[in-house]
């Protein structure tokens, strides 16, 4: 049986993308994305607990997440989990997990000092660099009901 790696985020960006243009055009960004669940404990206290993940962007994203990503942007992420090893200096075995992006959406407003002329919302996609939805985009196709109590 195949397996899946799929991986799907909701989160704000920690800091500005950091972005490296390599040899023959290349560019990777990589990105500090948290997210926050939000819970009430046993006492009644709200309680929140925060999960930092890297993500990593190659070419035609990292150059969109370079332009129009700042801290604080809102993303919603679409990837798959990749882990390196390598021994540091020391001679230590290390390992690093993150997220390698397939796509994703930019959510809320522009944040401020952004690049002009993103648009909101807008999605990006590794296999589809022409893929562009925005949120009313999504809801303008004709709706299926179903039988959901809610």
């Amino acid at each position: 049986m195949a397996g899946v790696n799929k991986v799907i985020l909701v989160g704000n960006l920690g800091a500005d993308p950091e972005v490296k243009h390599l040899e023959g055009d290349k560019v990777v960004a990589n990105l500090r994305l948290a997210t926050t669940e939000a819970y009430k404990d046993k006492m009644g206290n709200r309680v929140e607990n925060t999960e930092w993940h890297d993500l990593e962007l190659w070419d035609g994203q990292a150059k969109i997440a370079e332009q129009y990503l700042k801290k604080g942007s809102q993303l919603f992420v679409e990837g798959k989990i990749k882990s390196d090893t390598w021994q540091d200096d020391q001679g230590n075995n290390r390992k690093r997990t993150k997220i390698r992006v397939l796509s994703f959406t930019m959510l809320g407003g522009r944040p401020d000092n952004a690049g002009g002329g993103a648009p909101q919302g807008g999605g990006y996609s590794q296999q589809q660099p022409s893929n562009v939805s925005t949120p009313s985009a999504v809801s303008e196709g004709p709706q299926e009901e179903d039988d959901l109590p809610f």
